[in-house]
């Protein structure tokens, strides 16, 4: 057992298997750079779920019969349960992974695009098909792809509420007297893409919400409900200014621009390089370290394969000694894979996790988990790790 192998196992992976670390063996780096190639299958944890198709065209079923009582009885009698069947085959995936480094990847960008159960009943039954359509094929390619992914999803559409969303000015918005709801379009810019200090303005998340008026999904009434659709109907007509860069009316093919630019914006690339150093490296990353994969990002296009394997090449990224604290959830799937897996009863998994204050896609807010030590370890805390 060396030093590297652990911290291999630990920091980009979720923690060593028996026999894991004699696997490593002197060679960390090779290790993890091996896992990262897109196609690695589907946990066999996570078959056989339901897809956020076949869950909306429910929600969508108890909106028609009865608005917000029907959708809160049908999250509790329903929803509920596919959330915690979600949560435990989610958290068993992680523990019995091959692949633990591709794991570790789609948990650190379903936390970036964070999809909350929080205070929402209305999504509790979608982030596992959500990070499963839309985080997973993603996270060895391209940002921009996923990215757009995340954005037409009918899941985020729901949860940052860009359903309801009309132009003012369009013919829906007209005739229904509805407007704008800005959500969506605050939250890509400050979580998803630019970051708090990017550059936009108040006019600017304005301007983006009504170039989103009109991403929604398929309604009840029509074939295949509960899926991604633009409806020109609820889009806010005329051109548009954003980040001062003129968009020319074109219906969807606008917020497809909007997203392709703030993809390749180099605030973007500091925002996400920053956020993967802090993951992997250090709470307060090093200024070389992120500066090195933001212009990766930039020179590869965003290309998050590439991004990761400079990140895996990075000096910084092994330290001699420790310079993070596992999450509950992190503590928790390391200490199965070290007893060699879990074989309990699976709601125990997601309990544990909920008296550890971190339930699986439970993040207090749109911003995600945090994933600073602060935030994680105090003395309350502690005893709760002590005690479990």
């Amino acid at each position: 057992m060396t030093a590297p192998a652990a911290l291999a196992a630990a920091r980009f992976g979720l923690g060593a298997k028996p026999g894991e670390l004699a696997a490593i063996g002197r060679e960390p780096r090779g290790w993890v750079e091996r896992q990262l190639k897109p196609g690695t299958p589907l946990p066999a944890a996570l078959a056989g779920q339901p897809t956020s198709a076949q869950i909306l065209a429910e929600v969508l079923e108890a909106n028609a019969a009865g608005g917000a009582q029907k959708i809160g009885q049908l999250a509790r009698q329903r929803l509920r349960s596919v959330y915690l069947a979600e949560a435990a085959a989610r958290t068993q995936a992680a523990i019995d992974s091959d692949h633990p480094v591709v794991e570790r990847l789609v948990q650190f960008w379903s936390n970036h695009f964070t999809i909350s159960v929080h205070g929402k009943p209305i999504v509790l039954g979608i982030p596992g098909a959500y990070e499963r359509e839309a985080i997973r094929p993603h996270v060895l390619g391209r940002f921009e792809d996923m990215l757009r992914a995340v954005v037409e999803h009918p899941a985020m559409l729901v949860y940052l509420d860009n359903w309801l969303s009309f132009g003012p000015d369009s013919l829906g918005g007209r005739r229904r007297k509805k407007g704008l709801n800005e959500n969506l379009a605050r939250e890509i810019l400050e979580l998803h893409t630019l970051g708090v200090n990017g550059g936009y303005t108040q006019a600017d998340v304005t301007t983006f919400a009504k170039v989103l008026t009109g991403w929604t999904m398929t309604p009840l009434k029509e074939a295949q409900p509960g899926r991604f659709r633009f409806e020109p109907r609820i889009h806010e007509p005329g051109d548009k200014v954003l980040l001062g860069k003129r968009y020319p009316e074109a219906g969807k093919a606008e917020g497809d621009a909007v997203l392709r630019d703030l993809a390749r914006h180099p605030s973007t690339a500091r925002f996400i390089a920053t956020k993967l150093a802090r993951h992997f490296i250090a709470d307060e990353p090093p200024a070389a370290a992120v500066e090195l994969l933001a212009r990766r990002f930039l020179d590869t296009g965003g290309d998050l394969g590439a991004v990761t394997r400079a990140l895996v090449a990075l000096p910084e990224a092994w330290p001699a000694s420790p310079s993070k604290i596992k999450t509950p959830n992190d503590l928790v799937v390391s200490a199965f894979r070290a007893l060699g897996g879990y074989s309990g009863e699976p709601l125990r998994l997601v309990q544990i996790l909920a008296v550890l204050d971190q339930s699986p896609f439970g993040a207090p807010s749109p911003a995600g988990w945090p994933d600073k030590a602060a935030e994680w370890i105090g003395p309350e805390a502690t005893m709760k790790r002590i005690e479990w």
